[in-house]
């Protein structure tokens, strides 16, 4: 069974444990630059680079990136209700020429009204998903090649035109992930490829069934995906060990304050992702190897993978039957945590290749003792 694993780049700060330590980092591009070479290098096919007022500008990110990776997918998020469809397709088409084809793009209507009232927008929930529709449909027809004139209810274009077109036809491929109704028309209306945060196997199975659903009444197929994070070790018992410690500076204030926040939110994802633990630290096992405990203070994926490599792989392939085609992971810290992904899960994954030597000790120096043995 083969399937796409990317891994993520965190863009607004990395750290060692969730919620305040003295072990953050801070979201440099430099240090952004070192994680994405390193994916590339392990041969990871994708980074997604999120977005949101905390975080570091998506495409500028991704420019940055242009000339440090080789063959890795970018997936950069296209934000439609605070760009025009215009700007986007130059937007996209210049970035994937430069890229030479590897650009995808993650369609971002909204998440948190707060924050896009702070930018200036003002939609309710399914607003932003009548304004992404529209959206989405003016920017196809620029990426692919029409001079557009459209009056719809939020947007209006006349003689609109990309002069410019990308590599890839008749545009990069379109990722998309929300819970709502309304956002799985969009997913069956518009998207390549439908991404859902890491909820139980039957929960996904039922989201994945209705997004089929719905896109077979527009004549249309859609791919399938999955976010999570990832914590992988030798054995199961050190996995959870390390699970306990990423929240074992966490108080009883700082996740009472995080859920409070989420609570207010009008995302349909992001209460499903509370609803799974309900900000208790007793219930965060919420399937086989399936941990919320990120959840309890970080918005968005709130689910983790945890075990062993052959339980994590184990995990993954169940998703993979339903139809699952993507894996977008992540784990703390991201630059470690891509390597110890990389090592321990590659070799039990179809297509990815061992990063590590097997049998064959590379610590002697240069009086290896394995000379003496020739």
């Amino acid at each position: 069974m083969t399937y796409d694993v990317f891994w993520f780049l965190p863009t607004s700060g990395d750290t060692r444990y969730l919620g305040t330590s003295d072990s953050g980092r801070a979201p440099s591009n430099a240090y952004i630059r070192q994680i994405a070479e390193t994916a590339d290098r392990l041969g990871y096919d994708g980074l997604l680079i999120p977005t949101g007022a905390s975080c570091t500008d998506p495409w500028v990110t991704a420019a940055s990136l242009v000339t440090v990776t080789r063959r890795i997918k970018l997936l950069v998020a296209l934000r439609t209700s605070i760009t025009g469809p215009t700007l986007g397709a130059r937007q996209a088409a210049a970035l994937d020429e430069a890229l030479g084809g590897r650009l995808l793009l993650n369609v971002v209507p909204g998440g948190d009204a707060t924050e896009l009232a702070a930018d200036g927008v003002f939609y309710d929930h399914d607003a932003r998903y009548e304004a992404a529709d529209e959206y989405l449909t003016v920017w196809k027809r620029l990426m692919a090649g029409e001079t557009v004139d459209f009056a719809g209810r939020h947007i209006r274009v006349e003689g609109a035109r990309n002069f410019h077109p990308a590599v890839q036809t008749p545009w990069p491929p379109l990722y998309f992930g929300g819970s709502s109704p309304a956002a799985h028309d969009l997913a069956a209306r518009h998207v390549d490829a439908y991404l859902t945060w890491g909820e139980p196997v039957a929960a996904v199975a039922a989201k994945i069934a209705d997004v089929r659903e719905r896109a077979a009444r527009h004549g249309r197929t859609v791919r399938f995906g999955v976010r999570l994070h990832v914590i992988v070790r030798e054995t199961e018992a050190e996995a959870w060990a390390e699970a306990d410690r990423l929240i074992s500076r966490l108080t009883d204030d700082d996740i009472a304050r995080a859920q409070k926040n989420y609570a207010r939110m009008d995302s349909v994802g992001q209460a499903r992702m509370a609803a799974l633990h309900e900000g208790r630290r007793d219930r965060l096992v919420v399937g086989p190897n399936l941990w919320a405990g990120v959840g309890l203070v970080r918005g968005g994926a709130g689910t983790a993978l945890v075990g062993s490599p052959e339980q994590v792989v184990a995990r993954l392939e169940e998703y993979a039957a339903l139809g699952v085609e993507t894996f977008v992971l992540s784990g703390y810290p991201h630059l470690e945590e891509a390597i110890r992904f990389a090592e321990l899960a590659f070799p039990l994954i179809a297509g990815k290749a061992p990063v590590t030597l097997r049998n064959s000790a590379q610590t002697g120096g240069a009086f290896d003792v394995r000379a003496a043995a020739r």
